[in-house]
């Protein structure tokens, strides 16, 4: 069963009690010992930077990211030093202007360098991988990465896997696509995200397959939920779901409301994560 609490955000973030290496300038944002632990995960399909003005511009993305808050980005349709978007690292760029690490997924070769997705994290990455899928009308994989919520000054920091994805072309090779996300994370015992545009609307199989085979929930958004396309939405195709369902809470989850940055509008949501044995939460009490 999902549990959703409406209202504002109530978590206190700090700055890190001490340094964290990563690679990138990220500066890591921690909580302190009395809060929960919450991530604020946001999924964009950013068609690289290009707008409904028909400008590409990284500069208009980041500010709508930087305004949301995000601890964790899955970012869709980024070029990496292409010949279409003046050979810029655009996963790179992004973390630059956002402060947060930067992880870059390729699909394929494209204009003089790789096209694909990217993410990007305030918390440390333990690990990373970018996965192959299945192929559709063009070469697809699933950018997952291990990350570590920080909590300074107790206990073993807990770890989610955060997992973009951009399904694509057609229902069947959609399909193909996700069942093998499936398989992929069959065995992992940590919580599991998926995040980003799947191409796919809430009845289809694509999405019930992931649901009831895979296990991932997949909770109602706050108001409009249509994502695409961003100035007069008709549908909703981006999602972010997760599993196991008694592992979260959701606070907050929304589609937001931008129409000019890119054709799809970025989808956010703000998770509390509970404690795996309940015993914890009793340690952790005040």
């Amino acid at each position: 069963m999902i549990t959703v609490l409406s209202g504002t955000r109530w978590a206190v973030r700090v700055a890190a009690l001490a340094a964290v290496l990563l690679t990138g300038p990220a500066p890591v944002v921690a909580q302190m010992e009395s809060d929960p632990d919450v991530v604020r995960i946001l999924a964009y399909n950013v068609k690289h930077g290009l707008g409904m003005d028909g400008q590409v511009d990284l500069e208009r993305i980041a500010s709508v990211i930087r305004s949301l808050e995000p601890d964790i980005v899955t970012l869709q349709e980024i070029d990496s030093v292409t010949t279409r978007t003046g050979l810029e690292d655009q996963a790179a760029r992004l973390g630059e202007l956002t402060g947060m690490r930067a992880l870059f997924g390729g699909f394929m070769d494209y204009r003089g360098g790789r096209y694909g997705m990217a993410m990007l994290s305030r918390y440390p990455v333990v690990e990373w991988e970018n996965h192959r899928l299945p192929d559709g009308a063009e070469p697809r994989s699933a950018l997952a990465a291990r990350v570590e919520l920080l909590r300074p000054g107790y206990g073993q920091a807990p770890q989610v896997v955060v997992v973009g994805v951009h399904l694509y072309a057609n229902a069947e090779e959609r399909l193909a696509q996700a069942t093998r996300l499936v398989e992929l994370f069959a065995d992992e015992e940590a919580p599991v995200v998926l995040a980003g545009d799947f191409n796919s609307i809430p009845d289809s199989k694509v999405i019930r397959l992931l649901e009831d085979v895979g296990g991932w929930q997949r909770p109602a958004k706050e108001g409009q939920a249509f994502t695409f396309p961003s100035e007069i939405p008709d549908r909703e195709i981006d999602f972010i779901m997760f599993r196991p369902g008694n592992r979260f809470v959701v606070r907050e989850h929304r589609v937001v409301p931008e129409t000019l940055a890119s054709d799809h509008r970025p989808v956010l949501l703000e998770l509390e994560l509970l404690p795996a044995d309940p015993d914890d939460s009793l340690e952790r009490a005040p």
